[in-house]
């Protein structure tokens, strides 16, 4: 009798100890093609937490504990981690993942168990767009905010642009946004090429581009929409694209892809993330933190991480915990926090981060390996159009 009363009360402590726990779940491509992303991602949420918390990773005298779970880069994998990370580890809520393939499938999991997930960093459109859920929230950009920003930095009367992109929701997503933005500028898509994601050899590609726009009057651009491997535009520019009068435009990208930019000075484009661009105080904390402790420089997911991990401290403190996932929900909408890019905001139509994007030209400078994107402005929130969810 004794012994079954000292079980009954260790039982009663476990769980008051494991009620005492904020379990967040990373649910990312750890290996795969886009492992950098994922290392970047998961090192900028690490951090965000530690700041937000002033570095006690408590939450109103809470521990926050992070479980990461590892898609491979695989829809249904990703699916059936985010399934055991709600069931079995009873997480709170949960982040991720790279992929906007793996992220797609994962939506109806966050449905069906009534938790939410934070997107980030995956991009396409109809994450919070045709396939959205109540409990789905984005603190990365999507692809509208990408392809918006581009088209202000590219966009106008009189140009011409041709798109390369890879051929799933990323790409095409991408390239759907970019069209309908530039419309407003008066530029204008001449041709749109679609390639398989493990593509290496651009040639025939791009000679069905030059040929396409070889005959076409004025400025003229290549936009390519491109993540992880493959190198397009390097391999493009060897194939001289100036002699059809075309130059080589795109967004930002990794430190590691931006050594192509190197060889385009003068390129410009709108990017979402550099580390010398945001002057704020948080900025300032992940730069100096991030050389101290990995003796390089954020990168563009790095930014990305953190501002899920800042939003996740916010919005459990408004929420006056993490155990009411429709308290957590109400608190998110329409909730504003500071993060390295500044203020952001989650839209209270489809939870999409709303939030500042930068117009850069590339610049070559001493000791460092890769074409810098300098800021040439800002593109406020207000001044993207971002579409709502149909």
């Amino acid at each position: 009798m004794l012994r079954m009363f000292a079980l009954t009360v260790a039982g009663a402590l476990m769980t008051t100890a494991a009620s005492a726990e904020i379990r967040i779940a990373h649910v990312y491509g750890k290996t795969g093609p886009f492992e950098a992303y994922a290392a970047q991602s998961h090192n900028g949420l690490m951090l965000g937490l530690e700041y937000a918390t002033g570095g006690t990773m408590e939450i109103n005298g809470e521990k926050i504990v992070v479980i990461e779970k590892d898609t491979q880069l695989k829809p249904d994998i990703g699916r059936a981690q985010l399934e055991e990370a709600y069931g079995d580890d009873d997480v709170h809520l949960a982040i991720g993942p790279v992929s906007s393939g793996v992220a797609l499938a994962m939506l109806p999991v966050a449905e069906e168990y009534e938790r939410v997930l934070i997107v980030e960093p995956a991009v396409a459109d109809s994450i919070t767009g045709s396939n959205w859920n109540p409990y789905i929230f984005r603190t990365g950009r999507n692809s509208s905010q990408d392809a918006i920003a581009n088209a202000v930095a590219l966009g106008g009367e009189g140009v011409t642009i041709a798109t390369l992109a890879q051929d799933y929701a990323f790409g095409r997503d991408g390239v759907a946004a970019f069209k309908e933005a530039l419309e407003a500028t008066g530029a204008t898509i001449a041709h749109e090429e679609y390639v398989p994601t493990d593509t290496t050899d651009f040639t025939a590609a791009a000679e069905r581009i030059f040929t396409a726009m070889g005959d076409i009057e004025g400025d003229k651009k290549l936009f390519i929409i491109w993540a992880g491997g493959g190198n397009p535009m390097s391999k493009i520019n060897a194939m001289e694209p100036s002699r059809f009068g075309v130059e080589i435009a795109t967004g930002g990208n990794i430190l590691a892809a931006l050594k192509a930019y190197k060889e385009l000075p003068g390129m410009e484009g709108a990017t979402y993330y550099y580390y010398e661009i945001p002057q704020n105080p948080v900025n300032d904390w992940l730069v100096k933190t991030h050389f101290e402790r990995f003796d390089s420089p954020p990168d563009f997911f790095t930014a990305g991480g953190m501002s899920s991990g800042l939003a996740i401290v916010e919005a459990i403190k408004k929420a006056g915990g993490a155990e009411d996932t429709d308290a957590l929900v109400k608190a998110m909408e329409g909730m504003s926090w500071e993060t390295p890019k500044g203020t952001m905001t989650f839209r209270a139509e489809d939870h999409q981060a709303m939030q500042t994007m930068y117009h850069f030209r590339t610049e070559v400078q001493d000791g460092k390996d890769y074409g810098v994107p300098v800021l040439v402005r800002e593109i406020g929130m207000d001044e993207m159009k971002i579409p709502v969810r149909n």
